[in-house]
C-alpha cells in the first residue's frame, strides 16, 4: 500500500502495462494527471497536439503500426467529443486504443448544474463507442480498473476501451494497492472436430477461395500454407493488406477476387466481416462458407455459414492446416490462371490515369518496411488495389468509417510507434486541411512523416459526382487552398512541389532521408472515376 493521488496511480499503472507514450491535450480537469505525467516523464513520453482529434488519431496510428496499445488523454465534454471520430475509427479498425478522459467533480455528475465541460451522460456515450468503458470513483479503484481495461484490450476482438476520472479523484490522495497486469481472457478453443470438418470441406472443393480480413493479420504463415496446399486464390481486405506478401502468386486484389467469387464452391473467410461479398457480390445456396472469427457475433451476423468456428485466426488456421495433411491431395498449380485474371484487371485499372502512375511512384519510393497511411482521395482509392503491401502492419486505413482527415494525424502516431521506419501519408487537399495545424506538432516533436498532398482545389469525388450524376449542380465542393509547400515552411517543416509521378518518386525518396516532417504538394486536375473498376456488383447469379 502506498499513499498517492489518483493521477499518480493512473500513471504508475500505465507504466506497469508497458505504456511508453501518451498523446494528450492538458486542461483543468486533468491537471493532477499531468502533474503525475511530468514526474514520470523519463518513462512515459507525452506528445501534446493542437486538437484532441489528433491525439486520438495518433493513438490509433500508434496501435495499428505497432500492435501495442495506443493511449490518449483529454479533458471531458468537448475535449472528449472532439475525439469521437477517431474513437469510431479505432472501433471500425479493431484497434487497441485506450481513451482516458477527465470528468467534473464526482458528486456533481448527472445533476446538470453547468460545470465547465459538463455533458449529459459522458460515460454512456463512451460505452456506445467502445468495447468497454468505466468510471474511476476513488484512487483505490485505479489499479483494478486500469488492469481490467488492458485485459479487455488484450482479449478477444481488439477494440478501443475508455475510462473517465473525475478531477477530484485525480487529485485525491489515498492508500493505493498497485497490482500487476491481468492475464487476458482465454480464447475459445478450436475443437479437432471443427478443424477436421473444415479441412474435409476444403479438400473436396473444386474451386476453393480464401478471404482474409484484418483479424488474421498475425496469421500470414498459416494463410500461405493453406492457400498453397489448396491452390486457392487469396483475397485480402484492405485492413488485411500485408498479412501475406501481395507478390505471392495466389494473392489477388478485390477486383480480381470478384472474378473468382462467381464460381467459387467453398470459401474460407477468416477475420473478416465479408461486407462486400454479402452486400454486393452475392451469396447463394451453392456456396459452402466456412467462417473463422474471434467475435462470435460475426459468425451469423448476416446469414448462417456452412461452418462457423469461433477462435483466434492463427490458432484456427494452424489446426485446419494440420487437418488438411491427411485429406488434401496435391493439386495442380493455379498460378497461370490467377496471373491471367490479374492481368485482365490490371489492364482495366491502367485506364485510371494518372492515379495508377502516382500510386506506382508511391510504392517505388517507399521501402518494403515503410508504413503507408491512406486517405479518402483519388490516388489512394486506386492505390487500394494497385499498391502491393509486403509486410504486416505497413498499410493503415480507416476501415468502414472512412473518416476524411484521419490520415495525416494517424501517420504521425505510426511514426512515433515506429521511429525507425519510413512513414508516408497520402491525402487530398480536403482531407489534409482537417489536421494541417498538426504540422506544428510534427515539428515540435520531430516526427518525420512525409505527407503527400494531392491538390485539385475540390472535394474531388463529390465534385465529380455532382457534375456527372446531378447535371453539373456543383455546390459546396470547391475549395480555396494555401500553397501547401509554403505552409509547411512557415511551420518549420520542409515543403516540396512535385508535378509528375517521377518527380513525386524522387521527392519522396529524398524526403525519407531527412529529419523532421516534409509536405510534398502535388497539383492535379479532375481524375477518372475509379468506382466501376474498384467496386464490383453481383458476381453470383440469383437462384
Amino acid at each position: 500500500m502506498a499513499g498517492m493521488t489518483g493521477g499518480q496511480a493512473v500513471v504508475e499503472m500505465l507504466r506497469r502495462h508497458g505504456v511508453d507514450t501518451v498523446f494528450a491535450l492538458p486542461g483543468l480537469q486533468n491537471d493532477a494527471l499531468f502533474e503525475a505525467l511530468y514526474d514520470a516523464r523519463n518513462s512515459i513520453r507525452v506528445i501534446h497536439t493542437r486538437h484532441e482529434q489528433t491525439a486520438a488519431y495518433m493513438a490509433y496510428g500508434y496501435a495499428e503500426a505497432s500492435g501495442r496499445v495506443g493511449t490518449y488523454a483529454v479533458v471531458p465534454g468537448p475535449g472528449f467529443l472532439n475525439t469521437t471520430a477517431a474513437l469510431s475509427t479505432a472501433y471500425a479498425g479493431n484497434a487497441s486504443v485506450l481513451c482516458i478522459t477527465g470528468q467534473i467533480p464526482l458528486a456533481m455528475i448527472g445533476r446538470g448544474l453547468g460545470f465547465l465541460h459538463e455533458i449529459p451522460d459522458q460515460l454512456g456515450i463512451m460505452q456506445r463507442l467502445t468495447k468497454w468503458a468505466a468510471r474511476i470513483e476513488h484512487p483505490a479503484a485505479v489499479p483494478g480498473l486500469i488492469a481490467e481495461a488492458f485485459r479487455q484490450l488484450a482479449s478477444g476482438r481488439r477494440r478501443p476501451v475508455a475510462l473517465e476520472i473525475p478531477l477530484d479523484v485525480l487529485a485525491q490522495r489515498a492508500e493505493v494497492e498497485l497490482t500487476d497486469p491481468l492475464a487476458p481472457f482465454p480464447d475459445p478453443a478450436i475443437s479437432p472436430a471443427q478443424a477436421k470438418q473444415a479441412a474435409e470441406m476444403l479438400a473436396t472443393a473444386k474451386r476453393p477461395l480464401l478471404i482474409v480480413g484484418g483479424g488474421a493479420m498475425a496469421a500470414g504463415a498459416e494463410i500461405r500454407e493453406i492457400a498453397e496446399r489448396l491452390q486457392a486464390p487469396v483475397i485480402l481486405s484492405y485492413s488485411a493488406k500485408g498479412s501475406i506478401d501481395e507478390r505471392h502468386p495466389l494473392v489477388v486484389n478485390n477486383p480480381t477476387g470478384h472474378r473468382f467469387w462467381g464460381d467459387a464452391d467453398t470459401v474460407l473467410a477468416v477475420g473478416t466481416r465479408l461486407q462486400a461479398q454479402y452486400v454486393s457480390w452475392g451469396i447463394d445456396e451453392r456456396l459452402k462458407l466456412i467462417r473463422v472469427d474471434i467475435d462470435p457475433a460475426e459468425i451469423n451476423r448476416m446469414r448462417r455459414p456452412s461452418l462457423g468456428i469461433v477462435g483466434d485466426a492463427r490458432a484456427a488456421l494452424a489446426a485446419i492446416a494440420a487437418a488438411l495433411g491427411p485429406v488434401a491431395a496435391t493439386r495442380p498449380s493455379r498460378a497461370e490462371e490467377v496471373a491471367s485474371a490479374k492481368a485482365a484487371i490490371a489492364a482495366e485499372l491502367a485506364t485510371l490515369s494518372p492515379q495508377v502512375e502516382f500510386a506506382a511512384a508511391l510504392r517505388a519510393a517507399l521501402p518494403e518496411d515503410g508504413i503507408y497511411v491512406d486517405e479518402l482521395t483519388q490516388v489512394a482509392y486506386v492505390a487500394r488495389v494497385t499498391f502491393p503491401v509486403h509486410r504486416p502492419r505497413t498499410y493503415i486505413d480507416s476501415g468502414y468509417q472512412g473518416t476524411l482527415g484521419y490520415g495525416f494525424p494517424t501517420a504521425l502516431g505510426a511514426k512515433v510507434a515506429c521511429p525507425d521506419k519510413p512513414v508516408l501519408s497520402v491525402s487530398g487537399d480536403g482531407g489534409f486541411m482537417y489536421a494541417a495545424p498538426e504540422l506544428a506538432t510534427a515539428v515540435r516533436h520531430e516526427i518525420g512523416v512525409v505527407a503527400v498532398v494531392f491538390t485539385d482545389d475540390a472535394y474531388g469525388n463529390v465534385r465529380r459526382i455532382q457534375r456527372v450524376d446531378y447535371d453539373g449542380k456543383i455546390i459546396a465542393s470547391d475549395l480555396t487552398n494555401p500553397d501547401f509547400a509554403a505552409l509547411a515552411e512557415v511551420f518549420g517543416a520542409t515543403g516540396i512541389r512535385a508535378r509528375t509521378p517521377q518527380e513525386l518518386q524522387e521527392a519522396i525518396a529524398t524526403s525519407l532521408k531527412r529529419r523532421g516532417p516534409t509536405v510534398i504538394a502535388v497539383p492535379v486536375g479532375e481524375m477518372p472515376d475509379p468506382w466501376k473498376i474498384v467496386y464490383r456488383g453481383r458476381a453470383r447469379p440469383r437462384v
